[in-house]
């Protein structure tokens, strides 16, 4: 269980990794952040993202087209 969803379904590049910027920017260090994304871009992206900003990816999915990620705040 995340402490935080994020809804980005509907969302293409790049606003799902802004809101989850945002929303990171809200979190303490160690909690997590459950993303629901649509854009197929988004996979490549949050890898990305979690490389350039530190925060661990620790887990993706894809379910019928949605796209799940879960971060934790570094």
């Amino acid at each position: 269980m995340a402490d935080q969803d994020l809804d980005a379904r509907g969302l293409n590049c790049p606003l799902p990794i802004l809101r989850a910027k945002k929303v990171l920017n809200t979190l303490t260090s160690g909690q997590t952040l459950r993303i629901i994304a649509t854009d197929p871009g988004s996979v490549r992206d949050f890898k990305a993202f979690a490389k350039q900003t530190g925060n661990q990816l620790l887990e993706s999915g894809e379910v019928n087209g949605e796209f799940t990620f879960l971060m934790k705040k570094a």
